[in-house]
């Protein structure tokens, strides 16, 4: 397009599109959420709507000898009472993987909390007394809680009749997956060793934690259907369980992703859906569900509490020689993704090290303790903690330091895994301890100050318990390595839907998927995305819902790499249509339309030299160019189920933490100073959304290394903790300075050279703290969450 002087003109910095990839944007939804103005999926409401309540089980595992839901019907406000009996369908069972979890508890109850019958009332308080009033006869039964009541011969099954898929490779019924992991010759290897270190250890369940209830709101249609507004991470596999339960087709199911008040995989399961739905069908009026703080802790599934045992191997120059462990996971009552944490504990069970000689073996258990399944880390958080403890005491026993002999025995790319995969993009593992140990490390003894102790940087904070006597600082590094991704041949894919128009005389992009913005900032990276291909300003986010193809789960750092691959993908296709006017249309003005490289730039068509065609006004006019493309990540295949090899993940993301804490030795009270890291992250496409989610994942790893534990009485198989007052979660004075160094080193194969980012800061985090506590005091600690009665002998 020529200036009026008849000289081309060209884009300049000034009018090159803004907000696009590798600028720190921000969220469309941020100040709405700091001000307290973001709807909640809780805050949802509608004229005439009900209010739903779930009566959950008193005992953790017991037949159910009858239920009178009679006083509850007869209760004024009470719409309806149902019960296992009153489901529509013969479908009433779902699940992620394994379909064997009831809707509604039926013969009998497999956990403390299990859903047994659902109320609806014209008020919450109608609900909930009504709720309060069915009446369940119990026959308790004896629980199975811990490995040795698992897997006795006489062991009580949790399922009696399995038969699902996994059900014929495992040795015991109460064994929900079994995956080793056999690399090399272990037993040769030992022989080549000068030491040998073993570690039992033990990791406590986690929960989400996530500040946003489960709720959703259920609206029965005209059409017999029903349309569920509801905070989830996945809402096509919501969709898939929900609908045969309810005897409907797909389409007569729809679905529509509510504000979401945080996940971290507690969302990945069903809670409420089914009920409301169920409910909302039966009355025909529109249904609410809003879990309290006490439901939510039975209402989804936790991290896995672990035991694991590791033998690690290494000669006396510092070089592994073998690694051998034993990972056992507790899954619960129900399967929930227990076969992939498994597949996940064993493939990344060694860590980010070159080992040739491998035996591991992960499994997980039914029991009847409250289900697990999908949290941050998935599986990986767990095998961390052990290896890097592992790796500390074999440093020790060698004389090293632990810094110096991870980077010794450290991967990088071209290292094969012990499931026999190649490492095919940067794994700057040496790189990343290097640059975390060289980061200044915090002030000493930073309480002191000319007035006194300012006792909020001390163990035991404005508890006021120490001026300093007694308190002693540690120092601990870790490394962690995590897949991004579904793994083991699983179809991952997203589904993208972008459409370009002109709207009030400029150029507009649209945006529509499914994926569930669960605050990782997958909206604002879209936006940039579609800024960066089509060189547009303006660009619309369509609201997440099943009538667009689907964006699998917000989980396994995957949704930037897949959805946002889905997004990329679509625009280049839009580009070449708009291009494809832009030709047809002015193709004969200027030869550059047939030969150069073309872009979309500043809300213009120019050449890849800066060279402006037309205005994209211009081209567009009055049509519209719409595309709608799933897209896939390269395949990934099974793990073999007695090897454990095969090219399982996609691909693998790599962090490291340097922990500073200072202990109370007398009181056995800790105060993590500093928690640095240093992460891989392929391309920051909005660095300050990186910086976030490498913080955030930190943060939960801090969390499970000092206090965060979901207890269970080993005799009752009941929950002791469920509320936020006994459930301690870090706030703002527990949370330390977080550092952040990070490297960008492109992964080829993903899109931008992209590599998530999520979770891997919460692998290492864990350690590190653990590492920095040992350091201090001396002491073993081969369990998480750390006590003060663990550090002070008063267990």
């Amino acid at each position: 397009m020529p200036s009026p002087d008849g000289t081309p003109t060209k884009i300049t910095q000034g009018t090159r599109t803004k907000g696009g990839i590798g600028e720190s944007t921000l969220r469309p939804d941020g100040i709405l959420k700091v001000t307290g103005e973001f709807a909640y999926s809780s805050d949802m409401w509608h004229e005439d709507m009900l209010w739903g309540q779930i009566l959950r089980s008193t005992v953790a595992h017991a037949e159910i000898v009858s239920v009178d839901t009679s006083e509850a019907l007869a209760t004024p406000g009470v719409y309806a009472v149902m019960t296992y009996d009153d489901l529509p369908t013969e479908v009433r069972n779902y699940g992620l993987e394994i379909q064997d979890t009831p809707v509604l508890a039926h013969g009998k109850v497999r956990h403390h909390g299990e859903p047994v019958a659902i109320v609806a009332a014209d008020h919450p308080e109608t609900a909930r007394r009504a709720a309060a009033k069915i009446r369940v006869e119990y026959r308790e039964l004896p629980v199975v809680t811990d490995e040795a009541s698992a897997l006795a011969p006489d062991a009580v099954l949790v399922h009696e009749h399995r038969d699902d898929h996994h059900a014929g490779h495992v040795p015991h019924p109460n064994i929900v997956h079994r995956q080793p992991i056999v690399r090399g010759d272990v037993t040769a290897a030992r022989e080549r060793a000068d030491v040998v270190v073993e570690g039992e250890y033990t990791f406590g369940m986690q929960d989400q934690a996530f500040l946003g209830p489960e709720s959703g709101l259920a609206v029965p249609e005209e059409d017999g259907g029903v349309h569920l507004y509801v905070a989830t991470q996945w809402l096509h596999a919501d969709l898939r369980q929900i609908a045969p339960v309810l005897g409907l087709p797909e389409d007569k199911v729809r679905m529509t992703l509510s504000g979401v008040g945080g996940a971290f995989g507690g969302r990945e399961d069903l809670s409420m859906q089914i009920h409301a739905c169920l409910l909302a069908l039966r009355t025909g009026k529109p249904v609410k569900i809003v879990y309290n703080r006490f439901e939510s802790f039975f209402g989804h599934v936790h991290r896995h509490p672990a035991k694991l045992h590791y033998e690690h191997g290494a000669t006396r120059d510092g070089k592994l020689t073998h690694v051998k462990a034993r990972i056992v996971l507790d899954g619960g009552a129900y399967a929930s993704s227990s076969p992939a944490v498994v597949g996940n504990a064993a493939s990344l069970g060694v860590g980010p090290y070159v080992v040739d000689d491998v035996d591991i073996e992960a499994l997980a258990l039914y029991t009847n303790n409250p289900p697990c399944g999908a949290m941050r880390g998935f599986g990986a958080v767990q095998a961390c903690f052990a290896y890097e403890a592992q790796m500390d005491k074999v440093a020790k026993e060698l004389g090293l330091d632990p810094v110096e002999f991870r980077q010794l025995n450290a991967m990088e790319q071209g290292a094969i895994m012990p499931t026999g995969q190649l490492v095919d993009s940067p794994a700057p593992v040496a790189e990343l301890l290097r640059r975390v140990r060289t980061m200044p490390m915090p002030p000493e003894r930073q309480w002191e100050s000319s007035e006194g102790a300012d006792v909020r940087q001390l163990p035991g904070g404005l508890s006021n318990t120490t001026h300093g006597e007694g308190v002693v600082r540690g120092v601990g590094y870790a490394v962690g390595i995590k897949n991004v991704g579904f793994s083991e041949g699983f179809d991952d894919y997203s589904t993208a839907r972008v459409r370009m128009e002109v709207v009030g005389g400029e150029p507009v992009a649209t945006v529509h998927t499914a994926m569930a913005e669960v605050g990782q900032g997958g909206v604002t990276v879209h936006a940039q995305i579609a800024r960066t291909e089509l060189g547009v300003a303006q660009v619309t986010i369509r609201p997440a819902d099943t009538q667009v193809g689907s964006a699998g789960s917000t989980s396994a750092s995957r949704q930037t790499y897949v959805t946002g691959g889905a997004v990329k993908n679509a625009c280049e296709l839009v580009r070449e249509k708009v291009l494809d006017i832009g030709r047809r249309k002015f193709g004969s003005y200027h030869p550059a339309w047939a030969t150069a490289e073309l872009l979309l730039e500043g809300g213009k068509v120019v050449t890849d030299g800066g060279e402006v065609l037309a205005d994209l006004v211009d081209v567009l006019g009055a049509e519209t160019v719409e595309v709608e493309q799933e897209w896939r990540h390269r395949p990934t295949e099974p793990f073999d189920l007695r090897t454990g090899q095969g090219n399982g993940h996609v691909q693998y993301s790599f962090a490291a933490h340097r922990a500073v804490v200072e202990v109370d030795t007398e009181l056995g009270l800790v105060k993590v100073i500093e928690l640095a890291c240093a992460q891989d992250v392929g391309k920051a496409l909005n660095p300050l959304s990186v910086l976030g989610q490498i913080q955030g994942g930190t943060t939960q790893g801090l969390g499970v290394a000092v206090m965060e534990e979901i207890v269970v009485d080993p005799k009752t198989a009941k929950v002791k903790n469920p509320s936020f007052t006994d459930y301690l979660i870090p706030t703002i004075l527990d949370t330390p300075t977080i550092p952040v160094d990070v490297l960008e080193l492109a992964d080829d194969h993903a899109p931008y050279g992209l590599r998530g980012i999520g979770e891997a800061p919460t692998l290492s985090s864990t350690p590190a703290v653990l590492a920095a506590i040992r350091d201090a005091t001396g002491l073993e600690l081969n369990r998480t969450p750390v006590r003060p009665e663990h550090l002070t002998g008063t267990v």
